[in-house]
């Protein structure tokens, strides 16, 4: 068996504000006060710890997540791809992302990012509304992220993402649309169009907004789904659309089962071992800044492996996310785990009509896709 193909998650946990429904490992800091130097020591010794995963396989993607990525200089970016460069290596043809928010001092960095290496941006939008900004605790305003998105493209950047948000307090199904026209007036290759949802651990969750009822949430979700489609963006993920041949080759790693070593405070990795069984190993780095910046001590990884009894949930927590069959073939290879070991499973979502097998192929209908979250309990039982 051939191992899967080989992605690097790198976090970088800094952002200038902590926005309200924010529950990622992220922290506030004064831009002028990032420890670049220090962290890109740490960053270093964190990748050679977790270079011999790689197995030999080179990167296929690299995505810069957070935090703000941004918020680094475009040297220091450049610095952390020519370590992966040197200690790992790249195929010839490598998707490198980096997710930028949308203010000022960061679109002016956006030629020395595409002068070190990244040819993909993720732009942190959420939306065009300047009211709805404010009450999401972002620091830009709409012309900021227009002018920013403008400037990205002049310097050479010809793919990018743009996030945004939907569901947003007392938002309607025409403020929502407005967004979305906004977004694809600015020719993105790709758009992350995702519901706001309510975590623990934030200040939303203290103190939670109003955010508009089910029937109003599914007006807005099937008049952006039939706008995007009009307008050439294939849904191919749950919350992801994207011009033809412009998926995110990042995340479609993710979502098919793929490896990734995380790098980074608080950073999250999957790998795959094959010895005389085959091992499959989560991984979380040291979460705390302070901590991960620590060098009187080793870097801590912590590995939990996959115990075979939880590899189907595993994987299709991640594969059932795509408009796309699921080989069975693919599901044996990645996980180790016969196909007879889930018939019963999915003969009984057949049976519910949110799964359909042919041959190898399993598809999961349209009613299905609408119950995912449904359809993904019967892989715990």
């Amino acid at each position: 068996m051939n191992l899967p193909p080989l992605s690097i998650y790198v976090h970088i946990p800094w952002c200038v504000r902590k926005c309200p429904y924010c529950d990622f490992n992220s922290h506030q800091a004064d831009p002028n006060e990032i420890p670049e130097t220090e962290f890109l020591v740490q960053l270093r010794a964190d990748l050679l710890q977790d270079a011999p995963l790689a197995q030999g396989r080179k990167v296929e993607t690299l995505f810069f997540g957070g935090g703000t990525p941004s918020i680094l200089s475009a040297e220091a970016i450049a610095e952390i791809i020519s370590m992966i460069r040197e200690n790992i290596g790249f195929i010839d043809d490598p998707e490198i992302t980096l997710e930028a928010n949308p203010g000022t001092f960061e679109a002016e960095r956006f030629k020395g990012y595409l002068k070190g290496g990244v040819n993909r941006l993720s732009i942190g939008v959420q939306s065009f509304d300047d009211k709805q900004l404010k009450t999401l605790g972002r620091i830009h305003s709409a012309d900021n992220a227009i002018a920013a998105i403008s400037k990205a493209k002049e310097v050479g950047f010809d793919n990018f993402n743009i996030d945004l948000m939907h569901g947003l307090p007392d938002q309607t199904e025409a403020d929502a649309l407005a967004d979305l026209k906004q977004a694809v007036a600015l020719g993105p290759t790709h758009i992350s169009w995702y519901q706001l949802t309510i975590e623990q651990n934030t200040e939303f969750y203290r103190h939670p907004p109003t955010i508009p009822e089910d029937e109003e949430l599914w007006a807005i979700q099937q008049a952006g789904q039939d706008y995007l489609a009009e307008q050439g963006f294939a849904q191919y993920e749950v919350s992801a659309y994207c011009k033809a041949g412009k998926p995110s080759r990042h995340n479609l790693n993710y979502w098919r089962y793929g490896d990734y070593l995380g790098i980074g405070p608080g950073a999250h990795g999957k790998y795959t071992r094959i010895a005389d069984n085959l091992d499959i190993v989560r991984t979380r780095k040291t979460r705390l800044p302070k901590d991960y910046l620590n060098n009187q001590r080793p870097l801590a990884r912590i590995e939990e492996p996959v115990e075979v009894k939880d590899r189907a949930f595993d994987y299709f927590i991640n594969t059932l996310r795509l408009k796309e069959d699921v080989s069975l073939t693919h599901f044996e290879a990645f996980t180790g785990v016969g196909r007879k070991q889930i018939e019963s499973i999915v003969n009984q979502l057949q049976e519910q009509g949110w799964m359909k097998q042919n041959g190898d192929k399993l598809t999961t209908t349209q009613t299905g896709y609408l119950y995912l979250n449904e359809v993904l309990s019967y892989w715990l039982e």
